[in-house]
């Protein structure tokens, strides 16, 4: 650490960041390479002035960019702190207090008007160089307990201590510094080992990181993982044990000293999980904290403590696993589990309390000590806390132009990788636009002409087959837009909640979507409505363009791309991905049943003002104008010119306002599902 005593003597300004020509040089890539300045004020006291970082610097938990600091102030930059002593600053490491403590954690949820406690104080804490071990049967709280502990899903009573500070008040600076692997993989299993971890890095680290720093931290994290020789592998290429080092790999990008997993070894047999196990067991020699989620307990030896949970989340146990089995009188966890189950009614937690082992390993003496290491922070004064969950937000976040590159970028890495989804892609709009093509072109989209022996006053026959191409163009449209992003945002629900825990902007997510998914539907738009209008005879000039056939191509990519929007409204509304096909089937129907070409729906009071929500209604409703439809339609029109539907009036104003409402509902569904996502995302994070 340099020796900033003498700095602090000689400079009025003192700069911290990454850069090696900084006064202070923080080697963290989580910091900027120009971070923050130390500024001497004209009183002889200090303050701490942030220059623009990407994560932000943090006085006491808070981010600011200005404020004045004293000894019992603590200073985050990136994932160092540090503290005035007397001329000097100092950097404190996240081991000096020793442990990380969660203190009677108590979660309540509301099930049909009654709360139904799903955690009961537990406590737990997690020394230096630890590796702890969550189990229990199913229903237990294991991954309640786990997303309490992370910020996910704050508890409802009950603290997080980090470092000794509070973790759900203090989550904006805190939470780069605690890694959490879930049940299922964060990450896009059609990319390789080494794209997939670049994309992350690029997500994660300040903007002004360069490519060979990144580089070098994704080399350095396989190499600690052995994962060296798979870097240029699929990850679907990879076995069960591998893909998980892979996610823990992400976490340990940004140097966590916490570490979380739930369930990382379900589905492994037991070679692989003993190998998981191992892994981890490294990593907390190594010097990081770690905590797991696991139903195995054949490995359960490896860890330096256990936490046992009995239904209702309860401790029944805390302490060395070697003493678990003989505490509650058995030679077999089965038997324990079997105890749980048959006897529902007694207080475990009770009998834990009783116990040698709660006197001796419980959470307490970690929590003395985490309140002793705050009491000596705050005794020159109390610092400034924030208050409220969650903390103050970061005057700048990470640069959002830099994440909506990199998630375009990725989203395009997964889609090109995956060589059967492209060929469906490909053949898709091509089908569809066949299928539009096989509708009689004998009119075209003009009124026929007058056929021998027809009384000239009849004037011109109908064109029926006009409404037919402009119905089915609608069809492919609806149906490719809505196809293409039914599935985008569940079937990686989990990957979007770890980036998003850990900064991703919400609207640089929906925007990378809109726009990855918007380039693709509108070409596959293009080609429907090429196909679908070739060789039909059309209007030499439409309503706004020459020739007509723009403004009828147009509608349909239109069409399409908003289709695209009500997919990914889909997507964000429902859980499971199962759930997407039936509703994509719902919705197609649905559009065409609204656009007015099958029965006329505008004199129907409530079903017309239903129909302007279908953005088939008003992509029809153009097309119609552009060919004037109501002159070349059925006959029912023309016999009954006060039954016209307004929407397809032969005017350029008209035509304006449709393609006005359908590119409104487009934009109106970009704020739809921007607004669905905060469902999804960590609660600690909704206020964001």
């Amino acid at each position: 650490m340099t020796d900033t005593s003498r700095l602090l003597h000689s400079k009025r300004i003192v700069r911290i960041g990454r850069a090696p020509d900084n006064d202070v040089v923080v080697r963290d890539l989580m910091a900027s390479r120009y971070h923050a300045e130390l500024h001497t004020t004209e009183a002889g006291g200090f303050e701490v002035v942030d220059l623009g970082s990407s994560n932000g610097t943090y006085v006491n938990g808070r981010a600011v960019e200005r404020c004045e600091i004293g000894p019992s102030d603590l200073v985050g930059i990136g994932q160092t702190s540090f503290q005035l002593d007397g001329d000097r600053l100092v950097e404190r490491g996240d081991a000096e207090s020793g442990a990380f403590t969660a203190r009677d954690l108590t979660v309540r949820e509301r099930h049909r008007g009654e709360y139904k406690t799903l955690l009961d104080s537990v406590s737990i804490d997690l020394p230096e160089k630890s590796l702890v071990a969550i189990v229990g049967p199913s229903g237990s709280g294991k991954s309640t307990l786990l997303r309490a502990l992370t910020g996910y899903r704050p508890a409802d009573s009950g603290e997080v201590l980090y470092d000794g500070r509070d973790l759900y008040q203090q989550f904006a600076e805190l939470r780069h510094r605690i890694g959490l692997v879930p049940q299922d993989d964060i990450l896009h299993p059609q990319l390789t080992v080494m794209k997939a971890l670049r994309y992350a890095a690029r997500l994660r680290f300040p903007h002004d990181t360069d490519a060979a720093e990144r580089d070098a931290r994704v080399t350095e994290v396989l190499a600690e993982l052995g994962l060296s020789h798979r870097a240029e592998n699929r990850i679907t290429a990879l076995s069960g044990g591998q893909r998980k080092r892979v996610s823990v790999a992400l976490e340990l990008l940004t140097k966590p000293a916490l570490l979380l997993l739930d369930e990382p070894t379900s589905g492994l047999d037991p070679g692989l999980d003993r190998q998981v196990m191992q892994m981890l067991r490294g990593l907390a020699d190594g010097g990081r904290r770690i905590a797991v989620v696991t139903h195995s307990v054949a490995n359960l030896h490896m860890c330096d403590r256990l936490l046992v949970l009995a239904p209702g989340g309860r401790t029944a146990y805390f302490g060395p696993p070697q003493y678990a089995l003989e505490f509650f009188g058995h030679d077999d966890w089965a038997d324990v589990f079997r105890d749980f189950d048959q006897y529902p009614d007694r207080d475990w937690a009770a009998i834990y309390r009783q116990s040698i082992h709660h006197r001796t390993y419980s959470a307490g003496k970690a929590e003395e000590e985490a309140r002793s290491t705050e009491s000596e922070r705050t005794a020159d004064g109390p610092a400034e806390q924030p208050q409220g969950v969650p903390s103050v937000r970061p005057p700048k976040p990470p640069s959002w132009g830099s994440q909506l590159v990199t998630l375009v970028r990725r989203n395009f890495s997964v889609i090109v990788a995956d060589r059967g989804h492209v060929g469906l892609l490909a053949a898709l709009p091509l089908i569809m636009g066949v299928l539009s093509a096989a509708v009689p072109a004998a009119y075209g989209f003009m009124a026929a002409s007058q056929p021998a022996g027809r009384p000239l006053a009849c004037g011109p026959i109908a064109n029926v087959d006009a409404q037919c191409v402009l119905l089915v163009l609608a069809i492919g449209a609806c149906l490719t837009g809505t196809a293409n992003s039914v599935r985008e945002l569940v079937q990686e629900r989990v990957i979007y909640q770890r980036d998003r825990a850990t900064g991703l902007s919400r609207s640089a997510y929906v925007l990378s979507k809109v726009t990855v998914l918007g380039v693709i539907t509108a070409a596959q738009g293009l080609i429907l409505a090429v196909i679908g209008l070739a060789g039909r005879k059309l209007p030499t000039a439409g309503l706004v363009t020459q020739p007509s056939a723009i403004e009828l191509v147009l509608v349909v990519v239109l069409l399409a791309i908003t289709s695209m929007m009500l997919g990914l409204i889909i997507s964000a509304l429902v859980r499971t991905a199962e759930k997407t096909m039936p509703l994509l089937v719902v919705s197609t129907v649905a559009q065409v049943m609204f656009t007015g070409a099958i029965f006329p729906m505008f004199n129907d009071t409530g079903l017309a003002q239903l129909s302007w929500l279908s953005p088939s209604r008003w992509a029809v409703a153009a097309q119609a104008a552009t060919i004037d439809l109501t002159r070349i339609g059925p006959p029912a029109d023309a016999a009954h010119p006060k039954l016209a539907d307004p929407l397809w009036a032969h005017t350029a104003a008209q035509w304006s306002m449709d393609v006005s409402v359908l590119v409104g509902l487009g934009v109106m569904g970009v704020a739809v599902v921007t607004g669905m996502l905060r469902r999804h995302e960590p609660q600690v994070m909704r206020r964001r």
